[in-house]
């Protein structure tokens, strides 16, 4: 039976994960094994759930419990699950709840490079990318097209960062990641020694003099592939291209020099990952 509680008093400090507290405090350095994130909506909370999340309270409109966040309720068991009318909640968090449903969760240790890597064949790696939205697109796009697991450098922002998680539409649940390397000084030269020990290629996707198109037949024959992407702006580290096995660029038109990263990704995705089955 759902734990139902009417909000009464807006300073209460069981609210405090959805509304005072910053993403770093959730997150929890000093103490990660107390680190929270917020999940939103039904269907990403839904796809938490599956992924083995475990519930620490609920936020939500009255109007949902009996509506779309039934059977939401019937899998959290008795976590508190807070109430109150859609004007009352605007008030306590500033803006109209996504979709009415909140979730505050518990984070779970982050599986070993070797873990995610394990069985599969083609890799996402993100350097230094700190757009929380272009992180969260670069996700959905690695589980619509094929990409087995993605792999963070100790500067990319954080995936179960509230907007993340909500541009990804809960894909961060679903597709294999973790970090590779805990500092600046474990990328590129260590971590693509990893990979490269673990049997992967690596292409980075930059604009340089021996750039490769990348549907290049080269890279299509891989069987194990690490495919990546740049910070935005800035684009990929000299040291990381130079460390890399291949060096690709999408082909422009109208005098075009670059996409967004999370564009790029996309391209890339499915360019090198339609034919992995075959391989």
């Amino acid at each position: 039976m759902p734990n139902i509680i009417e909000i009464t008093d807006l300073s209460a400090p069981q609210l405090d994960p959805y509304v005072r507290l910053t993403e770093a405090q959730l997150k929890n350095r000093l103490h990660p094994e107390d680190g929270l994130f917020i999940a939103e909506s039904p269907k990403v909370i839904g796809y938490a759930l599956d992924a083995g999340y475990t519930p620490v309270s609920l936020l939500m409109e009255r109007r949902h419990i009996a509506g779309k966040a039934a059977p939401l309720l019937s899998r959290v068991g008795d976590v508190p699950v807070y109430t109150a009318d859609e004007t009352v909640l605007r008030a306590l968090t500033g803006y109209p709840l996504t979709r009415g449903v909140l979730c505050a969760m518990r984070r779970r240790p982050l599986p070993t490079v070797a873990k995610v890597c394990e069985g599969t064949r083609r890799v996402a790696v993100l350097e230094g990318i700190v757009d929380t939205t272009n992180v969260g697109a670069i996700f959905r796009s690695a589980a619509a097209l094929g990409v087995d697991g993605v792999l963070l450098t100790p500067t990319t922002c954080d995936p179960l960062n509230r907007r993340a998680v909500r541009v990804s539409m809960g894909t961060v649940f679903q597709v294999p990641w973790t970090r590779i390397g805990n500092a600046p000084a474990d990328w590129p030269e260590a971590g693509l020694s990893v990979l490269g020990g673990m049997g992967f290629r690596s292409v980075a996707l930059a604009l340089s003099d021996d750039s490769v198109d990348i549907d290049d037949p080269a890279l299509l024959a891989q069987p194990k592939l690490a495919m990546v992407l740049g910070t935005e702006g800035d684009g990929l580290a000299p040291a990381t291209i130079a460390n890399c096995d291949f060096t690709a660029r999408i082909p422009m038109a109208h005098g075009v020099d670059s996409l967004n990263v999370a564009a790029a990704g996309a391209v890339a995705f499915w360019t090198l990952c339609r034919n992995k089955a075959i391989l």
